[in-house]
């Protein structure tokens, strides 16, 4: 990835940021963005665990539909290991 800045002031910000929180420039910047994102309202971590919630639901989902063996039933968390080796199922 790459981000190319051709700002001056910017730069000195971000020198200056870094200094100031002991944090390398790009985890000032980072930082910033996260702050700035939060006081407009839009929260950047969202994205990324409503992402990971919607891959869980299609799991679950396709389970529900096609366990794939019929002779496995879920009922509690040991039923996801083999009770002689301890290993998943």
């Amino acid at each position: 990835m790459s981000l190319n800045i051709k700002n001056d002031r910017v730069h000195d910000l971000a020198r200056q940021a870094a200094r100031v929180t002991g944090k390398t420039q790009t985890g000032a910047i980072e930082e910033a963005l996260e702050r700035l994102l939060r006081d407009y309202g839009a929260d950047p971590d969202a994205a990324r665990v409503g992402h990971t919630l919607d891959v869980v639901w299609a799991i679950a989902t396709e389970y529900v539909r096609d366990p794939g063996r019929g002779d496995l039933v879920i009922a509690r968390v040991e039923d996801l290991y083999d009770e002689r080796t301890g290993l998943p199922q």
